[in-house]
């Protein structure tokens, strides 16, 4: 058959065009015998790129062959799969390392087919060799670091997770289901389809991480409550952010959950104790004022009252004093109790610190409401309370402040509410009172009296008057009584009773009762240098003064330093001082008496004294409380008193002494009980030292005439 030039032309460009078309080819391409080195009989392409070797160094060469080209780890496993492909008579693909003619490895895809003979035998294999090592290396990195991944993610402690925008997982790590109590991640996807309703506590909490992820892309430490599997609450933390494909399209959040559950627990701890008092689990005064200022709101809303109680128990100084903090602790607790059990759910009782305690009362619409509440508060303080084995009665005053009708925010109110309370306590103890305008004046008045009280005693604003004290059986001045008084610059003179109690209550009176010692043992030695015999002046000593560690040093160091012979101060001690503790109350008793002093039981009658106690006291002289003289005339019961106290006071060796005697028939009814000496008005009223020097050298004891008794 003959080719026409043409055509022959035209194969002839064909065959340079596949050669060209070959050597720009990313590869090899070959043909090889089907004997057990796979012998190359055609080479072409890349050749010596891919092999190392030259195309004709390669053909017909079984010590080069394909088959010696082949990593020896993977040459089996490649005959493998073309024995499989010449049985089938299809195409194979294989991949596997090539080691070059520098002995380096790279990688290799081959792509080829079986070739047959007529009779359908195997004859040969073609086929197209690519290195593809860049891409395995790249696989090996993406694998080794999937496999990375993978290992964080199953040994994370965290919790791993990806979700569903609308709430169903799609796949998290054991952490997760360790988290939440189950035993598996296949336990965890069965049990839980839907995270809203069956993870999260607080409904809503899903709706509310899908708002912040739509708004932000992600979430950051998203704090919630979930149930575990046996049902117990725990807090976790969440970190998640949002995923999305090519085209901006959501497919799933994926984040990490961290079980908190044990920060939180402290932070409440934490938060607990700065807000509630330690000794009886009350909110304290840190809490007091949120507390209030949530119940203004829902009065304002609703349009109804709150009421302020400040409470103050009456007693507990006494019981924690004389039997120990430990008592005074259980007392508190049992109160705080009790306290509780007066209100209701929505009312809050707290602890101030000390023995105060405050009220805070809702919803009220009835001032009526308010007082049925107080007296069941008496009434509940009031019950005995058994301490170690002994039971104790305490009282409390109450003072209430009532909003909006007494102030409109909470510092008024508490301050309205602890002026009531004293007022409280000024009318008797045991009781409640309501804040009025008058008190807020009253309160002024005395915080001015306080600030003017800490100023007296430096700007030297006090001076002492004295008393005298008349002997019954001689008619002769006796001694005298020194009682301070309060002289302001340019002022009017002010009466111990204003500012005497309010100097005891914020422990003033320490001071004010050392400057009484000191000066009236330095104008008693004066006085005593211009007589012809010794004259004893009193000193009272306030129930606080006497509770002091140092008072018998206090007045053993006035002795000294003013020179007065001891026999000549005589400190008057009153009866309720007993009751704070009644071991420690005889002991300085004996004490004082060691210094050679002369003791006084003051305002006698009034107080807590008995008859086992008075036996053992070192008293010179009693002194009857002028409440049993001044109302002998209008209450004749007074004299059955007067004359037990009388015949009390001679069994015991003591003097018995009557004060506040104003009349003539005080003084005629006194003398003729056997009393010793008076003081009051009858003789002399207080005077300045210089007065009563003057006094007791123009008084003669003759012009006095021994009044008789009416009939």
């Amino acid at each position: 058959m003959n080719i026409s030039p043409t055509l022959q032309a035209k194969l002839q460009n064909s065959e340079r065009m596949l050669g060209v078309l070959i050597d720009n080819l990313n590869g090899m391409v070959y043909c090889c015998l089907y004997d057990a080195e796979w012998t190359l009989v055609f080479v072409a392409g890349r050749c010596k790129e891919l092999t190392g070797y030259e195309a004709g160094a390669l053909l017909l060469n079984r010590d080069v062959s394909l088959g010696t080209l082949t990593h020896p780890a993977d040459r089996g496993r490649v005959r493998q799969v073309i024995d499989e492909a010449v049985l089938a008579r299809t195409p194979f693909v294989a991949e596997y390392r090539m080691v070059n003619a520098a002995g380096d490895i790279c990688w290799v895809s081959e792509r080829g087919c079986p070739i047959y003979n007529n009779r359908g035998d195997i004859e040969a294999i073609e086929g197209f060799l690519q290195n593809i090592t860049p891409r395995k290396l790249s696989e090996v990195v993406a694998r080794n670091a999937e496999e990375r991944y993978r290992s964080i993610f199953e040994n994370a402690v965290e919790g791993i997770y990806q979700t569903s925008p609308d709430g169903h997982y799609l796949n998290f790590n054991p952490a997760l289901a360790n988290i939440y109590g189950y035993e598996s991640v296949q336990d965890l996807m069965l049990s839980i389809s839907d995270i809203d309703h069956q993870l999260y506590v607080q409904p809503g909490t899903r709706d509310e991480f899908v708002e912040l992820m739509s708004t932000h892309g992600r979430v950051l430490n998203f704090e919630a409550q979930v149930f575990r599997k046996d049902g117990a609450i725990i807090w976790i933390s969440e970190n998640a952010r949002e995923v999305r494909d090519q085209n901006g399209t959501l497919m799933f959040y994926e984040g990490t959950v961290e079980d908190i559950t044990a920060r939180k627990r402290h932070e409440q701890e934490i938060e607990y104790q700065a807000t509630h008092d330690a000794l009886t689990g009350l909110p304290n005064r840190t809490l007091l004022s949120d507390r209030l200022q949530q119940y203004l709101g829902i009065a304002d809303r609703y349009g109804n009252k709150v009421a302020v109680a400040f409470i103050d128990l009456d007693q507990f100084k006494m019981i924690n004093d004389s039997m120990g903090h430990h008592a005074g602790d259980e007392l508190l607790k049992i109160m705080a109790v009790r306290l509780t059990q007066c209100v209701r759910e929505s009312d809050t009782v707290v602890r101030l610190g000390g023995d105060e305690f405050v009220l805070l009362l809702t919803g009220l619409n009835r001032i009526e409401d308010i007082s049925d509440s107080m007296q069941r508060v008496l009434s509940a303080v009031a019950a005995p309370c058994a301490i170690e084995g002994r039971d104790f009665v305490v009282s409390c005053s109450i003072g209430i402040s009532i909003y909006p009708d007494d102030g409109r925010d909470t510092t008024t109110l508490l301050r309205y509410a602890d002026s009531a309370m004293y007022k409280s306590k000024q009318s008797g103890r045991n009781n409640y009172q309501f804040y009025t305008d008058e008190l807020n004046q009253r309160l002024t008045e005395r915080l001015d009296m306080e600030h003017r009280l800490r100023q007296a005693l430096k700007d030297e604003e006090f001076l002492l008057h004295y008393q005298p004290k008349l002997d019954f059986a001689s008619g002769n001045i006796c001694g005298a009584e020194a009682l301070i008084r309060w002289l302001p610059p340019g002022g009017h003179m002010i009466s111990p009773a204003s500012f005497i109690p309010i100097a005891e209550e914020n422990g003033f009176i320490e001071d004010i009762g050392r400057w009484v010692l000191r000066t009236a043992c330095r104008q008693a030695v004066e006085l005593n240098s211009h007589l012809t015999r010794k004259l004893p002046i009193a000193v009272n000593v306030s129930p606080r003064q006497f509770r002091q560690a140092g008072l018998v040093t206090m007045v053993r160091t006035a002795l000294e330093e003013s020179g007065l012979d001891p026999g000549c101060l005589e400190l008057e001690i009153t009866e309720s001082s007993l009751v704070h503790d009644t071991g420690n109350f005889i002991k300085t008793l004996y004490e004082l008496k060691a210094l050679g002093v002369k003791l006084a039981i003051d305002d006698f009658g009034t107080g807590y004294s008995s008859m086992a106690y008075l036996k053992d006291f070192p008293v010179d002289r009693l002194k009857i409380d002028q409440v049993f003289v001044s109302r002998l005339e209008t209450e004749p019961n007074n004299i059955a008193i007067l004359k037990a106290i009388v015949a009390l006071g001679h069994s015991f060796g003591m003097k018995v002494i009557a004060e506040g005697v104003e009349t003539a028939y005080q003084h005629a009814f006194l003398h003729g009980i056997g009393c010793n000496e008076l003081q009051g008005f009858y003789f002399s009223k207080p005077i300045l030292m210089s007065d009563f020097q003057t006094l007791l050298s123009t008084h003669r004891e003759a012009s006095l005439a021994e009044p008789q008794l009416s009939s």
